[in-house]
Order: C-alpha cells, then sequence, then structure tokens
C-alpha cells in the first residue's frame, strides 16, 4: 500500500487508472475477454460488485461489451483503445517511479527482490485458489 502511494511511483494522479478498473483492465489484457462470471471466479468477487465495476470503467471509456467471440451467450468484457492506452501509460508510471526508487540497488539485490516477490505472489495465488495466468 505504501508504495502505490509514494509520489516517486504516482507522480501524476490526475491520469491514473482507478484500482478496481487498473485490476480488470490486467485481468482481461492477460486473458482475453471475460464475462461478469469469468471474473467472479477469477478476482473472488461477487456479481454485484463486479456489475458496478465494469459500470464504472465502461463509463470512463476504459471496457466495453462484446458478443462472447466464441459464441456463448454471456456477453464480455474488452478493453477499449482508450483502457489499453491509459493501462500502458500507468504501467510506464509505475516502472519509472520504481526504477528511480531503486536506482542505487546493486543487480543481485534487483534480483533477489525480484525472486522473492514473485515467490511471494505465487503463494498468495496458491493459498486462494486464484492463479494469475501469466503470457
Amino acid at each position: 500500500m505504501l508504495l502505490s502511494r509514494h509520489s516517486l511511483v504516482t507522480a501524476n494522479r490526475a491520469h491514473m487508472i482507478e484500482r478496481s478498473a487498473y485490476i480488470l483492465l490486467s485481468r482481461i489484457r492477460v486473458q482475453g475477454p471475460m464475462s461478469i462470471s469469468e471474473l467472479s471466479e477469477a478476482l473472488g468477487l461477487d456479481a454485484s460488485t463486479l456489475n458496478r465495476q465494469t459500470a464504472a470503467a465502461m463509463r470512463a471509456g476504459l471496457l466495453e461489451r462484446i458478443p462472447d467471440p466464441d459464441g456463448g451467450i454471456a456477453r464480455k468484457f474488452v478493453i477499449t483503445q482508450q483502457g489499453s492506452q491509459l493501462l500502458d501509460a500507468q504501467r510506464e508510471m509505475v516502472t519509472n517511479g520504481l526504477d528511480k526508487l531503486m536506482a542505487d540497488w546493486s543487480d543481485e539485490d534487483l534480483a533477489t527482490f525480484g525472486a522473492f516477490l514473485k515467490r511471494f505472489n505465487m503463494d498468495i495465488e496458491r493459498h486462494t485458489g486464484r492463479i494469475w495466468p501469466r503470457p
């Protein structure tokens, strides 16, 4: 939580995507079009919460609903061009902030930190039963 509030990482809050939208966009980018039920299963959130979050993201122009590309009944969410651009910009802002924050870390320290962070995240996924797919 401290990292997300750090001024080096979030220098321009006016152009930041709301946290729940960032998570939705990130998941949909990795997995492709997703329905409310698929998002619910992946994120461990109930449908009413996701309906509110996706509606807000749609109003902001970040997501749109399309017919299921596989011919299913449920409509699915995809990232809009604007949503993709904002997600990329926010990730770049975070990466640049982390680069500044860790500028004096040795390569070994960075590798060790990265390995432990990956292990930590994967342990959380395993514990919750919600594995985050990786390309």
